[in-house]
């Protein structure tokens, strides 16, 4: 017994030194190992693509929506369709530009872009779906009749402001639907306005040349006059605190006004330019205008 005890203490000995260094150099080891580098979490600045409704015909209505802020400004074209398709491609070039640098957006601002509020009456002059460009558009077409929604209605009519069952554009009468929001487009953009709700709104139109103010029955919002005159300064567009070259009920900016939101209306000059330059120092204003609250 002595003899194996002999022989296994000394073994055991072994192991303990054999283990002991062992253990010393796992050690030494891991505190030579280069540290993992620390996960960096990037926010998502976008852009968030949803479908907000569709038209009658039952194409989508979208919003893409780039930067993370908690102020949201809404640019929307295309609500008169096809008459004022170039509304609807300035919008898209300027989500382009959101999507080529991304840094240009203020962080405490999310910009929501809407770029056609009217797909069939844009599809009904273009006959492309989705996206479109300048050459799509037919050259020698009268496009006042893809003015009108599917329903032959007149979105920019069908708001709850003033509403009446007819309306005026130019010197004809034209149908606002048959109550305020009937139209599914203009209920896509009532719903989208309820749930976000933006700190302003901003309207491309054709075809006056000038930024108009947003008003019903509580007149015209403060904020309202200060981002009509920074868009119109930058961009060189005349300004005008309402129109009044015909009577016009239930428009989109007027609602947005009645529930205590800023909305402006952006006239491009004619039907069939895109004054991308004009309008893009107009976003940088309001950019810096709200990117400084």
């Amino acid at each position: 017994m002595r003899v194996i005890a002999d022989r296994i203490i000394p073994a055991i000995l072994i192991l303990a030194v054999i283990g002991a260094g062992l253990g010393g150099f796992l050690a030494w080891r891991n505190s030579h190992q280069p540290k993992p580098a620390p996960v960096v979490i990037v926010p998502d600045l976008g852009p968030k693509h949803q479908v907000i409704g569709q038209s009658v015909q039952g194409r989508d209505i979208e919003v893409y929506t780039y930067g993370h802020g908690s102020t949201t400004l809404l640019f929307a074209g295309g609500m008169h369709g096809g008459y004022e398709w170039n509304s609807v491609v300035l919008a898209y070039q300027f989500m382009d530009y959101l999507a080529a640098d991304l840094s240009v957006i203020p962080a405490n601002l999310s910009i929501a872009v809407i770029p056609d509020l009217n797909p069939d009456a844009v599809f009904a002059a273009v006959g492309k779906e989705g996206r479109f460009s300048v050459a799509d558009v037919p050259t020698s077409t009268n496009l006042s009749a893809d003015r009108f929604n599917a329903d032959q209605v007149d979105l920019n009519r069908n708001f709850a402001c003033h509403w009446k069952p007819t309306s005026m554009w130019q010197t004809k009468k034209v149908s606002a639907g048959s109550s305020t929001f009937s139209e599914p487009e203009a209920r896509a953009l009532r719903d989208y306005v309820q749930s976000v709700k933006p700190s302003a709104a901003i309207f491309w139109h054709s075809a006056s040349g000038t930024v108009y103010a947003s008003q019903c029955d509580a007149g015209i919002l403060p904020e309202t006059l200060d981002i009509m005159n920074v868009y119109a300064k930058a961009s060189g567009y005349k300004t005008d605190k309402s129109f009044d070259s015909y009577a016009i009920t239930g428009d989109a900016e007027g609602w947005l006004a009645s529930i205590n939101s800023p909305a402006i209306t952006v006239e491009l000059k004619t039907h069939n330019t895109v004054e991308w330059d004009q309008n893009l120092a107009g976003i940088k204003a309001l950019f810096e205008y709200y990117g400084s609250k």
